[in-house]
C-alpha cells in the first residue's frame, strides 16, 4: 500500500508546511459526496489519530485514515499548472469513473 507525491506536489506541500510550522503533514483521503460518490479530500496534518497510516514522501508525511486508505491506495499526488494558477491533482488507480464536472468518482467496488 502506498500514497506518493511528485516531486513538484511534495515541494508545495513543504512550503505550506513552512508557512504553518506546527503541522505534520498531508492529511489525505476520502469522503461521500458530489454525484458519483467519492470525493478527494487534503488538508494539512494537525494531528495524528487513531488509525492513520503514515507514507513517507521524502520527507513529508502524508496521513490517511483507515476508512479512506483502501479507496486512495496507489494514489499519485500531483501539482499542475492550469493557466493563471496551480492545482494538486489526483492520479487514483482505484477510480473507475469520474462524474461530468470531474468532482467525484466512483471505484470498482462502488458497481
Amino acid at each position: 500500500m502506498a500514497v506518493t507525491m511528485t516531486p513538484t506536489a511534495r515541494e508545495r506541500v513543504a512550503r505550506y508546511m513552512t508557512e504553518a510550522p506546527e503541522t505534520l503533514g498531508l492529511r489525505f483521503g476520502v469522503t461521500r459526496t458530489g454525484c458519483s460518490g467519492w470525493q478527494h479530500i487534503a488538508d494539512l496534518a494537525r494531528d495524528a489519530r487513531d488509525g492513520d497510516t503514515v507514507f513517507d514522501s521524502e520527507g513529508v508525511n502524508i496521513y490517511v485514515d483507515a476508512s479512506s486508505l483502501a479507496v486512495v491506495d496507489g494514489t499519485v499526488i500531483d501539482l499542475v499548472k492550469q493557466r493563471l494558477g496551480e492545482a494538486f491533482v489526483f492520479r487514483n488507480p482505484n477510480a473507475h469513473a469520474e462524474c461530468g464536472c470531474g468532482e467525484s468518482f466512483t471505484t470498482d467496488a462502488d458497481l
